[in-house]
């Protein structure tokens, strides 16, 4: 599938300045458990992605097998090969998977050790955080490199509940929600926070998972690490940190799982933690079962739609599509489709141009053009 690349979207290499990263991601690149790495080659601010590491696709380019579209960031079949190609040792190993259960394998935990031992600082977004590993900890202290556990939280003491101060935030605020977890929500919100700054609409992206913290969220929280009691002003917090250093005209809010979903809490907190204005649904038309849960059969837009605005004083104002497993007719056909049940604009991310994702936010919100803006982020 050919992706549009819109406007101002950069790969990791043509970032200059920040540290330099191989992704791991054995077995799982292109696949949903591997959502890390593949956001992680689509976009990066904080690292300058160098390469990723899966035998599956060994010798392939990352962004061909991704998206069909090149970005010279290749795929190596293990850490040696990856190391070996470079003309001094990267600066980092991201772990770029995100298993169901959270925890590090036994051959993971090898090339972990082998990047410390190479003198890599390593990245890592699961719930098993690496810097408690007695093992893994002795092993960078010895090499004297950094551990960064992304979903590691702040003590308790220091976390923020709700104070309904994010009422007072004069940003439209938008949050991209879905109806599964694992579906696009990261990449949708970051192509429309793109398409947005390229038009002078000045946005900000606050992240509420691993990969857009990894990729350099400047706000956010990873939701899912955080205790319930302070998820909403934790979130709450982060957005009105944003209005206040940027003031932007436009926030987004990353989604995480799906409020419909039985085993994901966090769509909840985002709803009530930022108090949106306006949501845009992501769906997988061809997704027949959620994620990791065979026997539970994917909701509809329809239904999901009517959930949220029950759930919460918003309204859905478009739907995006995560393509999986359909032909550029499907999306043709499937776009109008939807778009004539639902009476709403519906666009790709990936596989249409990011003026429609522009053109579904303006429809809702014109005025948003005749705002005097900042220069854009």
């Amino acid at each position: 599938m050919r992706q549009t690349k819109p406007a101002g979207m950069t790969s990791g290499r043509q970032i200059t300045s920040s540290p330099t990263a191989v992704v791991y991601c054995e077995g799982n690149f292109a696949q949903i458990d591997g959502k890390t790495a593949n956001g992680l080659v689509r976009h990066s601010q904080a690292y300058r992605i160098l390469s990723v590491i899966d035998s599956t696709y060994s010798g392939q380019d990352s962004g061909s097998v991704l998206d069909d579209v090149s970005n010279s960031i290749p795929i190596f079949g293990h850490l040696d090969a990856a190391v070996a190609h470079e003309a001094v040792i990267p600066d980092t190993l991201i772990y770029g998977m995100a298993p169901s259960t959270g925890r590090l394998s036994t051959a993971d935990r090898g090339v972990v050790l082998q990047a410390i031992e190479l003198g890599m600082n390593i990245v890592s977004g699961l719930h098993e955080y690496l810097g408690d590993d007695t093992e893994i900890a002795n092993a960078a202290s010895v090499r004297n490199v950094t551990i960064r556990d992304i979903r590691k939280p702040k003590p308790s003491k220091d976390m923020r509940l709700f104070d309904g101060s994010v009422a007072g935030v004069k940003a439209l605020r938008i949050a991209v929600l879905g109806t599964d977890c694992a579906i696009g929500k990261r990449t949708t919100a970051t192509f429309l926070a793109r398409a947005l700054n390229a038009k002078g609409i000045k946005t900000v992206l606050v992240g509420t998972g691993q990969t857009g913290l990894m990729q350099g969220a400047k706000y956010g929280v990873a939701m899912d690490a955080v205790p319930p009691q302070f998820c909403c002003g934790e979130l709450e917090g982060a957005i009105v940190a944003a209005s206040e250093a940027e003031q932007p005209d436009v926030i987004l809010i990353e989604g995480q799982g799906a409020l419909s979903h039985p085993a994901f809490c966090t769509s909840a907190f985002i709803l009530r933690g930022s108090q949106p204005d306006a949501v845009i649904l992501q769906h997988a038309p061809k997704r027949v079962h959620r994620c990791d849960f065979p026997d539970m059969p994917m909701p509809s837009p329809a239904s999901e739609i009517a959930l949220i605005e029950a759930f919460a004083d918003t309204k859905v104002i478009g739907v995006t599509l995560n393509h999986e497993g359909m032909s550029e007719a499907e999306i043709t056909t499937t776009i109008a489709a939807l778009s004539l049940k639902l009476g709403l604009p519906v666009t790709d991310a990936l596989a249409r141009p990011a003026a429609n994702l522009l053109a579904m936010v303006l429809a809702a919100y014109p005025g948003l053009t005749q705002r005097p803006s900042m220069a854009a982020i």
